[in-house]
């Protein structure tokens, strides 16, 4: 069979620069930080700053559907299904009995209901345990979840492979659509991780600040005085679709890929993710024209990424404008790239390419294309990069 195209052609977001595609558009082109000071957490851990989405309600986009008892990443993947869904000209219901994919990535378990067990367990004795959080804690129960909206038999799936989750089920379900396996997919990442616990031991492993001075300047992409990255939460869910389908598209998925790093070598997998991606979409080095960096902030691993993209593109890196989405709406982990991917395709179908939020000062060892300001410049191929703990690294390009 015929290898077939693959198109976005309905977007959702729920993050902390909007929700729906249009708030998150014009959020995200705006060069402001949405990372604040947290006051949730025991005074005695110290300071906690991270990046939250506001004033969410999973019923204002599913009146029937109560949050109540519903672990938060679950309800940001239903509304951005939802969301994406309607962007897409239907409801998810529609897509019952056609066969469609759900695949979900996130990179951790629901540690609001595991917070909260730990809790009554500590005030009220083992005996008041929820044994409802064996099932609801699971990233499966994520797709689960979405695979239930939809009714019906429908192939759900989540995936869990580190910050990579969301970028990797884009990549997987396109994989899907293109080899004749299914003719439409509802994918994506969902993340919501801020909570005392992982937030303290992410802050004691340095890959969150404990600084409580000037929240919203403290993540800062690539920047010379970067220190580490800001935890945030959020969802993007896509519906992808054939290239046979008769609704339009926002942008192709040209190529996928991922690969590990060598042991004590950050970001070093990217080139070989790279490498395939680019080779899976039949481009050059040469033809990509954006790129959208992982670049969470973090003094090392932003070096590490930039150091491969200049090893990989040469001298042609210092042309190509890129981004990091971090300091607009921190690091939501596992939906950070599924973030990207969505973003970048309203950039590749819109002309534009939004700020690099709190880069300033130029780092010599991090020669990338960057700027603080929006960008409106019309580009065919964009380049996704993503880099997760345990060495994981995913890349996706993405062609008008």
């Amino acid at each position: 069979m015929k290898r077939r195209r693959v198109k976005i052609t309905g977007l959702g977001f729920v993050t902390p620069a909007g929700i729906g595609k249009e708030a998150f558009w014009k959020g995200i082109l705006e060069p402001v930080s949405r990372v604040r000071l947290s006051t949730k957490f025991p005074e005695e851990a110290g300071a906690f700053v991270s990046a939250d989405v506001r004033d969410f309600r999973l019923e204002d986009y599913l009146p029937n559907v109560t949050g109540k008892r519903m672990p938060r990443h679950t309800q940001f993947a239903l509304a951005a299904a939802t969301l994406a869904a309607q962007d897409a000209g239907i409801t998810l219901q529609q897509l019952r009995g056609h066969g469609a994919i759900v695949m979900i990535g996130a990179t951790l378990m629901d540690f609001g209901v595991i917070n909260k067990g730990v809790d009554i367990i500590v005030k009220k004795g083992p005996i008041n345990a929820l044994p409802t959080s064996v099932t609801t804690a699971l990233v499966s129960a994520i797709g689960a979840a979405v695979g239930e909206a939809i009714g019906g038999t429908t192939r759900a799936m989540s995936l869990q492979s580190a910050c990579c989750s969301g970028l990797d089920a884009i990549g997987r379900s396109a994989e899907m659509i293109a080899n004749g396996e299914a003719e439409v997919a509802v994918c994506g990442g969902a993340e919501a991780p801020l909570y005392f616990h992982p937030m303290l031991e992410l802050k004691l492993a340095g890959l969150a600040p404990g600084n409580p001075d000037h929240p919203e300047r403290q993540c800062r992409p690539f920047d010379q005085w970067r220190t580490t990255g800001v935890i945030g939460e959020g969802a993007c869910i896509m519906v992808l679709e054939s290239e046979n389908s008769p609704r339009p598209g926002y942008a192709f998925v040209g190529g996928y890929s991922y690969a590990s790093d060598p042991a004590a070598s950050p970001c070093a997998g990217l080139t070989e993710a790279m490498r395939l991606a680019l080779g899976n979409t039949g481009l050059r080095p040469r033809d990509i024209e954006c790129i959208s960096a992982w670049g969470p902030g973090h003094k090392t691993l932003d070096a590490a990424e930039a150091r491969v993209l200049q090893d990989y593109f040469g001298s042609e890196l210092a042309a190509i404008p890129a981004v990091s989405l971090k300091g607009a709406i921190g690091n939501p982990l596992g939906a950070a790239g599924a973030i990207q991917v969505g973003c970048a395709a309203l950039g590749l179908s819109r002309s534009a390419i939004p700020p690099t939020v709190n880069w300033e000062h130029p780092d010599p060892s991090c020669p990338l294309n960057l700027s603080g300001k929006t960008r409106y410049i019309a580009h065919r191929n964009t380049l996704i990069n993503a880099h997760g703990l345990s060495g994981a690294n995913a890349c996706l390009v993405l062609n008008q």
